[in-house]
């Protein structure tokens, strides 16, 4: 019963400022397409989800997200897992930094001074909440299509979970590290706030933590690492372009995975930074009753130009760590039989969030409405979306307000509701021929 997942960071669309090093990307991501796919063959089985941790656009704008929607289409193609399969967290590039306006600097800077009190008295104001999350805008529309929405209370976001046995489950708790991010961040002043460091404990579950920065970016890091180390098992970041992986030991019988993302595209190619990702895979350990995480990192060869697995990485190491994991002794004694041992890959499925009580909302719809839904806020810009609302008759043409992402969402739901998802479905494939042929002219 175990469960794969191709784990990318910092992929960085966009960064590009020259032609020759938009080929030179361009090389390097379709060789990970060919490399994730043989590398899930070998192991006999499809993808259960791929994770994304931070910096997915370079820029934050529309056109760096369409892009990588249309490549992270094709690498779950490669890898057998839906495109509803794909989890993300925001990283610092994913916030657009023309969107800081002076008086949002202020808000950062005073949230940087004055630490959870001021995030707090911000993220309780709506006008307030709304100027902190506009940065994030074009990510929002991405990354609310795959049902990762930030939540704009400054909680973590609801998560999704797999199985790995009768009675063992993974659970995904994403954060959002980026979201004092500004235009120039130093190391050990950014904030997650008490929202997102407190998670509950489950029985019968380990949670793995995804998040952009590492802890020494955080200034509530010791306070983080307490929550983390009571009630996580794994946490996997990125940003800092170098891999590493460190264990330790918490209390007896119980251990934390730490696990640092290598740059599947970073700013520059050189002797230390290149590109790399990662395949993990979270397994059930009968005889410890424990997660084991299993972990085959993968570096660029610049000599063949081809991904392999990074021997540098793994010297001294071994690709498979069985953890200490107190929730899943906790969870009572599962229930084997080789009928469970034989079926079909994991798949991922939502959870309510459990601080909040909360279930996304695509994540409890049908795959279909989920698809469509994708496409809308994944693949078409915002003007276009608009006019769709608009022809359909969920907003009167002579509406002037702009619509905030969550007023958008509202919408969205409004019309399937009313049972026009066939009607939005083909409205969105008109707006997407007619923004192609705009291109091409």
């Amino acid at each position: 019963m175990a469960a794969v997942f191709i784990h990318l960071s910092d992929i960085h669309f966009g960064q590009e400022k020259d032609g020759g090093l938009v080929f030179t990307n361009d090389d390097a991501k379709k060789r990970l397409l060919d490399d994730a796919a043989e590398e899930i063959a070998k192991l006999g089985t499809s993808a259960s989800g791929i994770i994304l941790t931070g910096d997915i656009a370079y820029s934050a704008k529309y056109e760096e997200y369409v892009k990588a929607g249309e490549w992270l289409d094709q690498l779950a193609e490669r890898v057998g897992c839906s495109r509803l399969a794909i989890q993300m967290v925001p990283g610092n590039h994913d916030i657009d930094r023309d969107a800081i306006t002076p008086v949002v600097k202020f808000h950062l800077d005073a949230i940087r001074e004055h630490g959870d009190k001021m995030l707090d008295m911000l993220l309780d104001d709506d006008g307030q909440r709304e100027a902190l999350y506009e940065r994030f805008a074009a990510y929002r529309d991405f990354s609310s299509g795959y049902g990762c929405d930030l939540d704009v209370g400054g909680v973590y976001s609801a998560d999704v979970a797999v199985a790995v046995a009768p009675g063992r489950t993974v659970r995904f708790v994403r954060l959002n590290s980026a979201l004092i991010c500004s235009r120039k961040d130093d190391r050990g002043r950014l904030i997650l706030g008490a929202r997102q460091r407190v998670f509950d404990a489950i029985d019968g579950e380990e949670m793995v933590v995804l998040v952009h920065h590492p802890l020494n970016w955080l200034q509530d890091s010791n306070e983080a690492a307490r929550y983390f180390k009571s009630r996580a098992r794994v946490i996997i970041s990125g940003h800092e372009h170098f891999p590493s992986l460190d264990i330790k030991p918490v209390e007896e019988r119980c251990d934390l995975l730490m696990l640092a993302a290598g740059a599947t595209a970073p700013d520059d190619i050189d002797e230390k930074y290149t590109y790399k990702y990662n395949i993990i895979t979270f397994d059930w350990d009968e005889a410890a009753d424990a997660l084991a995480v299993t972990i085959n990192p993968r570096t660029w060869n610049p000599e063949m130009k081809r991904f392999e697995r990074d021997a540098i990485f793994l010297e001294g190491r071994s690709e498979r760590n069985v953890l200490g994991s107190p929730y899943f002794r906790r969870g009572g004694p599962p229930v084997v039989s080789m009928q469970t041992r034989m079926f079909e890959p994991p798949q991922v499925r939502p959870v309510a969030n459990r601080v909040t009580g909360s279930k996304e909302a695509d994540l409890s719809m049908p795959n279909d409405v989920r698809l469509v839904r994708l496409r809308f806020f994944r693949d078409i810009p915002e003007e276009r979306r608009r006019r769709i609302l608009v022809e359909l008759d969920a907003i009167p043409a002579d509406l002037t307000d702009r619509l905030d992402h969550t007023t958008e969402q509202r919408f969205f739901a409004k019309l399937v509701s009313r049972g026009q998802l066939d009607k939005l479905s083909a409205a969105i494939d008109a707006a997407i021929l007619e923004q192609k042929q705009g291109d091409t002219e």
